[in-house]
């Protein structure tokens, strides 16, 4: 008899992508670039790292469980305390919904192509997760979604933008959904990318809509380039809020995170410089890649999706990049394996995987055609 139930024996684990030391050693190569995980190509926040040596001293301590955090993210969004919640990055308050709201006979509802992590969330307590497909130009179709809620349907996860596409649903499409969704279901709003869609005005920022069922989730990972230190937030209704707080470990976040999270917040000059890259890099990219031929989808994050003609093609076409010494990430796990995401990096590095990419073309053409 095993001890572990079927749902946990049927999940495969987190595969990570691979490491610049890792590619140096395989291939024997001085220099590598990673544009695979959606990092901040700049590094992390000046600020963030000044509070962090700074809240060193009190590392003997146990954490006061994200309570400063809250309460300047609180100030900030013009909300209640008991309207913020903290954790280890936006997965790890993901996880408390999932444990906080689901009993064994819910189920939840999401796009068959969307972020990983909450599916297996989700099927780690043995939850059915119920999908429907993507719009045709790659975005979350919330008419379908509203269409597909049975009664059994406890939570509805949307992610804009969307990861592994980058697209986004619009303001007028949310705003429709919504009066679609009964008050008993939750919404999950997952909004990593924030910061980088924001600019675009169809973008509908959920701070506008703020309905007693619907959880916002943000984190420092993506634009202030603090994803080592595991820091994310959310907003809810206080109810939700409270509940959450009795499941979420009580010291999450540590001390080095949430100081980490505070001094970002602070550094409007480094979320520029951040968001000004992102915009030259993300536009060079779609605009080069689209040039040589590849099937690229537009995007509002910091990665763009390359769809190739097979999932075979897909697979080559990352190995040869890593002999290269260029890192980018297939997404066969999204079920989307003929796709290959590709993150923004700085101005020299998404130059030097275009150069490779023209070089390679002009041996393997077939990678951009059947």
């Amino acid at each position: 008899m095993s001890l572990v139930p079927p749902y946990i024996e049927s999940l495969k684990a987190y595969v990570p992508g691979k490491s610049i030391e890792e590619i140096k050693r395989t291939y024997g190569l001085s220099k590598v670039i990673k544009l695979a995980s959606n990092e901040n190509p700049l590094g992390p926040s000046p600020k963030a790292l000044e509070e962090v040596k700074r809240s060193l001293s009190a590392s003997h301590l146990y954490p006061d469980g994200g309570l400063r955090i809250r309460a300047v993210l609180a100030e900030r969004f013009n909300l209640k305390l008991e309207n913020v919640i903290a954790g280890a990055g936006s997965e790890g308050i993901m996880s408390n919904i999932i444990r906080t709201f689901l009993t064994d006979q819910d189920e939840v509802l999401t796009a068959a192509h969307t972020f990983l992590g909450f599916m297996v969330l989700a099927r780690s307590r043995g939850i059915k997760v119920n999908t429907v497909s993507l719009t045709g130009d790659w975005r979350f179709d919330l008419a379908a979604l509203a269409d597909k809620i049975n009664e059994r349907t406890k939570i509805i996860y949307l992610a804009n933008p969307n990861n592994p596409t980058g697209t986004i649903f619009s303001r007028s499409e949310f705003e429709a959904f919504l009066q679609k969704i009964p008050e008993r279901l939750l919404v999950i709003l997952d909004e990593a990318y924030f910061e980088l869609a924001r600019e675009n005005p169809d973008y509908p920022d959920s701070m506008r809509y703020r309905h007693d069922n619907v959880i916002t989730l943000r984190t420092f990972s993506k634009a202030y380039g603090l994803a080592g230190f595991r820091i994310g937030y959310g907003f809810a209704h206080g109810e939700l809020i409270r509940n959450l707080l009795k499941v979420k470990l009580p010291f999450d976040p540590s001390h080095t995170a949430q100081a980490a999270g505070l001094g970002a917040l602070e550094d409007v000059e480094f979320l520029e410089k951040t968001l000004e890259n992102n915009r030259k890099g993300r536009k060079f990219l779609f605009e080069s890649l689209a040039e040589l031929g590849f099937n690229v989808i537009p995007s509002d994050a910091n990665f763009v999706l390359v769809l190739l003609p097979s999932a075979e093609t897909a697979q080559n076409l990352f190995q040869t990049l890593l002999t290269k010494g260029i890192i980018v990430r297939p997404q066969e796990t999204s079920n989307l394996p003929q796709g290959i995401r590709i993150s923004v990096g700085i101005g020299e590095e998404n130059q030097m995987l275009i150069e490779h990419l023209e070089k390679i073309l002009k041996v393997q053409p077939a990678f951009v055609g059947n």
